[in-house]
């Protein structure tokens, strides 16, 4: 059957943009006009995310192309002349990346932009109006739109025309990110046919495969972590709105970019190992979301306003351990390789598969001895438990894409709502006349 991908996948093209990240050099003057660009983004999201909620509210609704243009109107208004100063197409970019996201999640499930808590971040969407110099073996210089010539880090080159470039910041320090058209296209037939691999994600070992292969990583020594605390517990001491917290902030997410950076080196790896080596990968569809939710609590029937254990205690420990595996990132980064070496990879029910005896497929909690230990009760049969449940995900893997149709890929994400190009390439959408406001209803706020 991936035979039979791969031919339907040969017949097509396949467009290839990878990203590029570098380490901005921003002068104070550059610093200072990146963050009122990041600013304006961020209050153009909250204002037109409050105004999509009102309509919902009132049953009307309001989209992209209304917003964008009472957004050129608001430039010209007394006391948001900050507006005209930042760029325009970034302010788009971020009504479409919000219009995305309704349409995605829900109106009332997007989330507010925090000044605090949140990061600078803003793109520009037309890479023909950025253009990229090399200066020397270690330097290189990106002009953008209203901020003029930048000064990057060179670590690698950047394979192909440049289509958008976002700017974001991270602690002290400020990135650069190209998305590029390498050029490459997907092959139609992995160098290591008919080699499918399961993989279970778990706690004790982030990743197991169907092989018997085990990877993992520890992110963080206990050192580390007791460091951690310490940068914690300095942060609670100060007060809020002081230089003090300010660089106690700072040193604490200074500590948790560097965790990040970890995880996503060992992400990185791990897809590439896998997917040089498989043409079939199969996971479990994991809602990491809900594993990782509070435990709901339990008032006490006999004393009002007390509450009985519930053992939140150990679920948020475990909660913690969750999350600081990276088990979504992972994914996220096999499917990013995949696309190189021509792997499929597809998701599964995960319903049983740490309990199903692999050889007798008889089904029995009673079979999982402890957390490495499977002993099947019906057949006798020995495997380390997250091997068992590994080779379990490869063959339920196996089966649906065996009954699955020839042109339909196993696994592959639904394409999002997107605007149409053309608010991607003109300058606004005002010139739209298909779409209508409502203005009978009162009280709205506009941008």
């Amino acid at each position: 059957m991936v035979e039979q991908y791969a031919e339907d996948r040969r017949k097509r093209r396949w467009i290839m943009l990878t990203g590029r990240r570098y380490l901005l050099d921003l002068t104070a003057e550059q610093a200072a006009f990146a963050e009122r660009i990041g600013g304006a983004c961020r209050a153009a999201w909250n204002t037109a995310l409050e105004q999509r909620r009102a309509y919902r509210r009132r049953g009307g609704f309001i989209g992209y192309h209304e917003q964008a243009r009472q957004l050129v109107e608001a430039k010209g208004e007394p006391g948001l002349e900050w507006l005209a100063e930042v760029p325009g197409h970034c302010l788009q970019q971020t009504l479409i990346d919000l219009d995305q996201a309704c349409a995605q999640h829900g109106t009332f499930k997007v989330r507010w932009k925090s000044k605090r808590r949140t990061r600078p971040s803003f793109r520009f969407p037309e890479g023909g109006k950025i253009a990229v110099e090399r200066l020397n073996r270690r330097w290189a210089r990106a002009r953008l739109p209203k901020l003029g010539w930048v000064r990057f880090r060179w670590t690698r080159p950047l394979g192909g025309p440049v289509k958008n470039a976002t700017v974001l910041q991270e602690g002290w320090r400020w990135y650069i990110s190209f998305l590029v058209d390498d050029g490459v296209q997907t092959p139609a037939r992995h160098a290591n046919p008919d080699s499918g691999i399961g993989v279970d994600r778990g706690v004790a070992k982030i990743l197991t495969t169907s092989q018997g292969r085990f990877h993992h990583k520890v992110f963080a020594t206990g050192r580390e972590v007791e460091h951690a605390a310490k940068l914690q517990r300095d942060l609670a001491r100060t007060t809020k709105g002081s230089n003090r917290r300010t660089r106690a902030a700072r040193r604490v997410g200074a500590f948790a970019a560097k965790i990040r950076r970890r995880r996503a080196d060992f992400a990185a790896k791990t897809a590439h190992v896998l997917t040089r080596d498989h043409d079939l990968i199969v996971f479990e569809a994991l809602k990491t979301k809900n594993m990782t939710k509070a435990v709901a609590p339990r008032p006490d029937p006999d004393r009002p306003g007390a509450f009985l254990p519930n053992g939140a205690a150990a679920k948020s420990g475990l909660n913690r351990a969750i999350l600081d595996k990276g088990w979504h990132r992972i994914e996220l980064a096999v499917r990013s390789k995949a696309r190189y070496t021509g792997t499929f990879v597809i998701t599964v029910n995960p319903a049983n598969t740490s309990i199903t005896c692999h050889e007798c497929k008889n089904v029995d909690a009673k079979s999982r001895k402890s957390q490495a230990a499977f002993v099947c009760t019906m057949c006798g049969h020995r495997d380390h438990a997250d091997v068992n449940a590994a080779k379990n995900i490869l063959t339920a893997g196996r089966a649906e894409l065996a009954t699955a149709g020839p042109v339909v890929r196993v696994g592959a994400r639904k394409p999002r709502n997107r605007v149409g190009r053309k608010a991607n390439r003109q300058a606004t959408a005002a010139q739209d006349d298909t779409v209508t406001a409502s203005p009978e209803l009162a009280g709205i706020p506009r941008l």
